[in-house]
């Protein structure tokens, strides 16, 4: 397993690392036990970081992962989470007040049973009042970072231009880190646009979604999957490619994503076992440069097609 360092926060993590919205039930339901176990393979076949959020499942992610945790050592992870998106009884809220977020952290502390936060990010900063993020939510954590509460702080979202206006309007070093989902993967590279800057602002780059949500995978794209139905076809068709060749697309996306050096490390999520070693496997194979041109050749009517967040 190959080791990067997310900016300069010190924190060396495996190029590919686990995460634990499946443990939610976010896709389908979960077994606990399983779910345990595909924590502790991840990080017995060196995996040290994983990304959770308290809005994965309404909570459940963090208290199945807390569960989990109990039993490994931590220096063997880096654990991160988030502030700012919530759930309860089935219904989403944001709510990025300094007030809130500081809440937050302690009662994620509480269910992952952790003395402090290695990364703690603002959730998805596109629903927010983006000034209120520059001048209140991130504020209240630099505070915590401060007291040592969390070490680290990054912000996550899905539209790329919103972490720019964010790290232009806090003061230097701040904002450590980036998650960033769907914009480094086989159809749509757009991430790599931002990489000089966060670069020139010693931010790391965190990347999630390889698979693009459910778009590059045999098992084919969920009904709830929002991007526009041309996308979906001629992800549709990658696939179909890859397979009358007798290869994985999700080999192909895994290993695409890792491949750049810019990015410190890419989240996959599952709560099986078996797929946590599947998704090693892959990793850990050389990149198919000859199919990789080939899927790019069919995905480029609809490269870098995107969809609004929900």
């Amino acid at each position: 397993m190959e080791y990067r360092e997310i900016g300069k926060t010190g924190m060396k993590v495996s190029a590919l690392s686990f995460g634990a919205s499946s443990l939610g039930g976010v896709f389908r339901l979960v077994k606990e036990a399983e779910a345990i176990e595909a924590v502790h393979t991840a990080v017995g076949n060196g995996i040290n970081f994983i990304d959770v959020s308290p809005y994965y499942g309404h909570l459940k992610a963090e208290i199945v992962l807390g569960k989990a945790l109990k039993g490994i050592g931590k220096t063997k992870y880096y654990l991160s989470t988030k502030v700012g998106r919530y759930g309860r009884d089935g219904n989403n809220f944001w709510d990025y007040s300094a007030k809130r977020s500081v809440e937050s952290v302690y009662e994620s502390m509480e269910r992952l049973h952790q003395d402090y936060i290695d990364l703690i990010n603002v959730h998805d900063i596109e629903f927010a009042d983006l000034d209120q993020i520059c001048q209140e939510t991130l504020p209240a954590l630099v505070e915590l970072r401060n007291k040592g509460i969390v070490k680290h702080i990054g912000i996550t979202n899905l539209t790329l231009r919103h972490f720019k206006y964010v790290i232009d309007h806090v003061p230097s070093g701040t904002v450590e880190a980036v998650l960033s989902f769907c914009h480094y993967c086989l159809n749509d590279d757009s991430l790599s646009d931002y990489f000089s800057y966060f670069q020139k602002h010693d931010i790391g780059i965190i990347n999630a979604s390889p698979f693009s949500m459910g778009l590059l995978t045999e098992r084919g794209v969920p009904e709830w999957h929002p991007a526009p139905k041309p996308l979906v076809a001629v992800c549709g068709k990658a696939v179909d490619y890859c397979k009358s060749k007798g290869k994985s697309i999700e080999q192909l996306a895994i290993k695409f994503a890792i491949s750049n050096q810019a990015i410190a490390t890419t989240l996959f999520s599952t709560a099986n076992p078996k797929n946590v070693l599947k998704n090693i496997a892959w990793s850990e194979a050389a990149l198919d440069l000859e199919l990789l041109n080939e899927v790019q050749k069919i995905l480029e009517p609809r490269f870098r097609d995107t969809w609004l967040n929900s």
